[in-house]
């Protein structure tokens, strides 16, 4: 398994929008969705590589292909 970057919830957010999910709703965290998956992201300066984890798990996406859309 590949070691997943420490990003900033912007990051996330630019690269669920690139894979295709867009903001449902936003406050302290950010809801996305893809009309498959919803996805929380919350406002935190770094997101830690866990949690980033869990947010790619929510949007069946592959740690390679997060890299790739970085």
């Amino acid at each position: 398994m590949t070691k997943l970057p420490q990003v900033s919830h912007e990051r996330v957010v630019r690269v669920l929008k690139r894979a295709g999910f867009y903001t449902l709703r936003e406050g302290k965290h950010i809801a996305m969705t893809d009309d498959k998956h919803i996805v929380i992201v919350p406002r935190h300066h770094v997101i830690k590589p866990g949690t980033l984890k869990q947010i790619l798990d929510a949007a069946e996406l592959s740690p390679d292909r997060f890299r790739e859309l970085l």
